[in-house]
Parts: structure tokens; C-alpha cells; sequence
């Protein structure tokens, strides 16, 4: 792996894929992230400008504690409905949401930290590099996608480290 370039001086801004990690990690190793970690290794000694975490909010609202702890970290949440459609079907997408954060916090940050394996954000991977931004991806290499990887200034993959960056419990 190579290690991004970094200096204290460096704005950084990180955008989380809620969905995305909640899905790998569940689907890997039956574990919950460990987002307070996850966040200050991408940080490390760099000057974090905007942490936005992108998430889904129910109707049963069980999530809201999940949503208090990012707060605590100093993540600010964007929270969306879940969609339920005629015949069940269930949606709440974020993709057009972090893109549209990503291009306004481009003019501000030096790095753009996208915390997700989504393929859908290869197009602004490319957008963020042609404006002059690092890009740096971070996720879970065995569910991320592969063109999105290569299309990063860096990636870096949570599966080298996944007890660091799971919590011990267990789904």
C-alpha cells in the first residue's frame, strides 16, 4: 500500500458512505465499523475542515443513538428517509448528495477523503483530481470496487487492518 502524502497544514475533508461500510462490514466479518477510528487514521495529523457521514433514517428511529455517537465525533450527519415504495421495495441514496458536498468543499480542502467502495463515485474521483484535490479512498478492499481504487490518488484498504477498524462485538 502506498501511503498517501501528507502535512499538518493539509485541509481535509471527509465524506462517509454510511451504507456502504454498514454493508461490508456486515457482510465480511459480521462486525460494526469503528468509525472514531477509521476517522483518525484518514485524518492522522491533518487539519479536518468538514467530517459529513451520509445515513438513512427509519421509521422506527432505532438508529438515532447510532447518529448521536457520529455527532459526538464531531461528524456531521446528513440524513435521509427511507423511500418505501408500492410492493416494498426500499431506497434512500445518497450518491448525488456527496457529490454535490464534494464539489462545494473542493475549493476549500486539499484532500477529499471518500469513505466508500461505491463504483458510482469514480466520476468525481475524476472531477476532485482534475480540480488539483488529492483523493484518497478509504473502504474494505474485498467489497470495494476495483475502478475505483485505481482511479484514486490513494487507497486504502480497511481489510489489511480489520480489527483495528471493526468493533470486537460480533452482528
Amino acid at each position: 500500500m502506498v501511503e498517501p502524502i501528507t502535512y499538518p497544514a493539509q485541509r481535509v475533508a471527509v465524506l462517509i458512505d454510511v451504507q456502504n461500510f454498514y454493508h461490508s462490514a456486515k457482510n465480511i466479518y459480521k462486525r460494526r465499523v469503528n468509525f472514531k477510528e477509521i476517522l483518525k487514521h484518514a485524518v492522522q495529523d491533518r487539519q479536518l475542515i468538514r467530517a459529513y457521514a451520509y445515513v438513512v433514517s427509519t421509521e422506527s428511529g432505532e438508529e438515532k443513538d447510532f447518529f448521536e455517537v457520529l455527532k459526538g465525533m464531531g461528524i456531521e450527519i446528513r440524513v435521509k428517509d427511507l423511500q418505501i415504495y408500492y410492493g416494498g421495495l426500499k431506497k434512500a441514496d445518497w450518491d448525488v448528495g456527496v457529490v454535490i458536498d464534494a464539489v462545494r468543499l473542493c475549493s476549500y480542502a486539499d484532500v477529499i477523503i471518500l469513505m466508500s467502495g461505491d463504483g458510482d463515485f469514480i466520476p468525481l474521483v475524476e472531477y476532485l483530481k482534475n480540480k488539483g484535490v488529492q483523493t484518497e479512498v478509504l473502504a474494505f478492499g474485498r467489497s470495494a470496487s476495483a475502478k475505483l481504487k485505481e482511479s484514486a490518488d490513494y487507497f486504502i484498504d480497511l481489510d489489511e487492518a480489520p480489527d483495528r477498524f471493526l468493533l470486537k462485538k460480533k452482528l
